[in-house]
C-alpha cells in the first residue's frame, strides 16, 4: 500500500492498527473509543483519515485544553459525541514535599507496578505537593483501592471532576539551525548544544526518543514534524526543513519547549 512509504518502518503496526479502526467503524456505523495516544499517533490518525473519509470524523480529549496524551473516538459524521464519551477520569492526591520528593517517573513507575498500561494512563501532573492523573475511567476504581503509595510517601487518591486540571502552559522558543547533517546525532548536537561525541553518547544510552519513543540510531534521518526529548535536557521539535545553504549545510527551524 502506498500510504507506508510516508512513514517510518517503525510507525507500520501502528498504521494498520488505525486501518482496523477505521474498518469497524465503517462496519458497524458505531463509534471507536480508543486508548491514550501520544501527539505522534494522533497526527497519524489525522492524517489517515484527514478530510478524504467524508463519513468520519475524529474527535479528541485528553481531560484539559493543552493535554498532550488524548484518547480518541473515530465516529460516524452524524454521531453525537460529547466529554462523557471519552470515559474520562481525573485521580488527585496530595502529599508532603518537606519529606519526599516526587517527579513524574516515580508516579509512572507505581502505576506500571500495579500491572497498568501505559496507554490507559493520561498526562501525569506532579507539582507543588499535588498529584493529578487522567486516565480511562474503566480503570480508575482498581486504582482507588490499590495505589495507596507513591515511593515514601503514603497517598490517597480521589476523584475530581476534570474541570479540575491544573492548565499546564506550553511555551515553544523557536531558532533556525544550521546543521551539516540531518542525522540524529547531528541535530541533537545543535539543539542541546552538545559535542557530536555527547550527543551520539546519550543516543547510545537510550537517553534520547523520536517522536516518543527510545531510539539508539544515531544515523536516522530526521523529518519535519519530528518531536525529540532528551532526558533531563527538555524536549524540542523540527518545525521546518529550510533547503540548503550555500556551503551545502541545511537550514531547519527547531523549537525547545521551556
Amino acid at each position: 500500500m502506498a500510504i507506508y512509504q510516508h512513514f517510518r518502518k517503525d510507525e507500520h503496526p501502528f498504521i494498520d492498527q488505525v486501518f482496523s479502526w477505521i474498518e469497524h467503524v465503517e462496519k458497524t456505523y458505531q463509534m471507536k473509543l480508543t486508548d491514550f495516544l501520544d501527539p505522534r499517533e494522533q497526527q497519524i490518525v489525522d492524517m489517515l483519515i484527514g478530510t478524504s473519509m467524508e463519513d468520519l470524523k475524529v474527535h479528541k480529549h485528553g481531560g484539559s485544553k493543552n493535554a498532550e496524551r488524548r484518547r480518541i473516538i473515530i465516529a460516524p459524521m452524524y454521531e453525537d459525541v460529547t466529554e462523557d464519551s471519552f470515559q474520562l477520569s481525573l485521580l488527585e492526591a496530595s502529599y508532603h514535599e518537606k519529606f519526599v520528593s516526587l517527579g513524574h517517573r516515580d508516579v509512572m513507575g507505581a502505576f506500571l507496578s500495579l500491572g497498568i498500561k501505559r496507554q490507559k494512563l493520561g498526562d501525569i501532573n506532579v507539582e507543588d505537593g499535588l498529584i493529578q492523573i487522567v486516565m480511562a475511567g474503566e480503570i480508575s476504581p482498581y486504582v482507588l483501592t490499590n495505589l495507596t503509595a507513591i515511593k515514601r510517601a503514603k497517598i490517597k487518591l480521589e476523584e475530581q471532576p476534570l474541570s479540575s486540571v491544573a492548565e499546564k502552559e506550553v511555551n515553544w522558543f523557536e531558532s533556525d539551525l544550521v546543521v551539516s547533517s540531518l542525522r540524529l546525532d547531528a541535530i541533537v548536537k545543535a539543539i542541546y548544544k552538545l559535542s557530536r561525541k555527547e550527543a551520539s553518547e546519550f543516543i547510545t544510552k537510550g537517553l534520547v526518543k523520536v517522536n516518543y519513543k527510545v531510539t539508539d540510531d544515531r544515523k536516522l534521518i530526521l523529518e519535519a514534524g519530528d518531536m525529540l526529548s532528551l532526558r533531563g535536557k527538555g524536549r524540542s521539535k523540527i518545525i521546518g526543513m529550510n533547503g540548503r545553504t550555500k556551503k551545502d549545510k541545511f537550514s531547519i527551524t527547531t523549537a525547545v519547549l521551556k
